[in-house]
């Protein structure tokens, strides 16, 4: 199984808190749609043995692109590589950009999935985060999409300043109203450079409260587990049969191919990332020199990245691979790692898989870093 990633790098304006890679002028759009194109015919010998489980437009906000434009990269994609019958086809979008005519369009194409970038249905956390949609657009889109879309999904942001544990379970209630099948929910971070890291520091905003943060994670989790969502991902949460495939294969250690700049891409051995600049992406596909930075795996990074994407899943830590792939230096040293989150309540081993318990959710980024090895290759 593997999996195409395109990033389209733009947005309307800049949300406050994103350091995603995007631009807010569309007058390249043309020549980025080309290289696009070309970057995925360039490298079709990458997965020449694979056959394509799901295609993922992120961004960036790929809803600002038309519909044609999106089937013409789906094209090169169908006519380059082997895709499976029933693929799995995600957009992103954002309310805004749905309007009834978009989604008829998208309904009639190729894409089965979407992703919508709601965040919060409250128009004082919108303008907070400086979205582009108001709150009566974030109804409307979703009202509008489950009459014509099955498998859809929409993130929301909590821990916001002053955003009360009242008006979050509110904005759980908005989404259940709905009766999408998928929520990707995430806490809201200070990035470095950013509008809100900036709003901080200068105390136009408060510091982000990590404990109403914690709260506010439960309650999703008790609220969404109570409506008969699973929890596979710390962040993520579907009902049966409506996990992300996309995102899924990333955390089980599938092949995966970035298109775009800034895109990451992964071949099971080797890890490697588009450059993070237009002008020298669109150089340098127009030269068919592919603008990409390779970083080459060692065992202990393997190791690293396994422990912490196994451990933000359902599916755990498997004692059995890391013994077998690994060697008994990694085995041992995570069994001993994980006595202490063990006997703590943090992590739980069933049947030689570690799993972090409900208590150890929220931690789970910290525990994966403490069962880390620093060096050993």
């Amino acid at each position: 199984m593997s999996g195409i990633y395109i990033h389209i790098p733009f947005c309307k304006q800049a949300c406050h808190y994103c350091d995603f890679h995007f631009s807010t002028s569309l007058a390249k759009k043309e020549a980025m749609l080309s290289a696009l194109c070309k970057e995925l015919e360039l490298r079709k010998s990458e997965f020449k043995n694979e056959v394509v489980q799901t295609i993922y437009f992120g961004g960036g906000t790929p809803s600002v692109l038309e519909t044609k434009e999106i089937e013409q990269i789906l094209e090169v994609v169908y006519d380059n590589f082997q895709v499976t019958k029933n693929p799995e086809i995600t957009l992103e979008a954002n309310p805004d950009d749905l309007t009834t005519e978009k989604l008829e369009q998208l309904h009639a194409s190729d894409i089965n999935r979407l992703s919508i970038g709601v965040q919060s249905f409250f128009e004082e956390d919108l303008k907070l985060m400086n979205r582009a949609h108001s709150s009566r657009q974030a109804h409307q889109s979703l009202k509008e999409a489950t009459n014509l879309f099955d498998n859809i999904s929409i993130d929301l942001i909590y821990g916001m300043p002053n955003m009360t544990k009242e008006r979050w379970l509110q904005n759980i209630e908005k989404a259940l109203s709905y009766g999408i099948p998928h929520i990707s929910s995430y806490a809201l971070t200070v990035e470095p450079k950013t509008a809100l890291a900036n709003f901080i520091k200068k105390g136009q905003l408060p510091p982000l409260d990590e404990t109403l943060a914690q709260e506010h994670f439960f309650i999703l989790k008790e609220r969404l587990e109570a409506e008969g969502f699973i929890g596979y991902e710390v962040s993520n949460f579907g009902k049966p049969n409506y996990f992300s495939k996309n995102n899924t294969a990333y955390w089980l250690g599938k092949k995966y191919m970035g298109i775009g700049p800034s895109a990451h891409s992964y071949d099971g051995r080797n890890r490697s990332w588009n450059v993070a600049n237009n002008p020298k992406y669109l150089k340098g596909i127009e030269a068919e020199e592919l603008p990409a930075e390779i970083e080459k795996l060692t065992i202990t990074d393997s190791y690293n990245e396994y422990v912490m994407t196994g451990l933000r899943t359902i599916w755990g830590v498997s004692l059995e691979k890391i013994q077998s792939e690994y060697g008994d230096v990694y085995y041992q040293y995570i069994v001993n790692q994980s006595k202490k989150h063990i006997s703590e309540g943090l992590i739980k081993r069933e049947k030689d898989v570690l799993l972090v318990t409900p208590k150890g959710d929220f931690l789970t980024d910290g525990i994966a870093s403490d069962l880390f090895m620093v060096k050993l290759d």
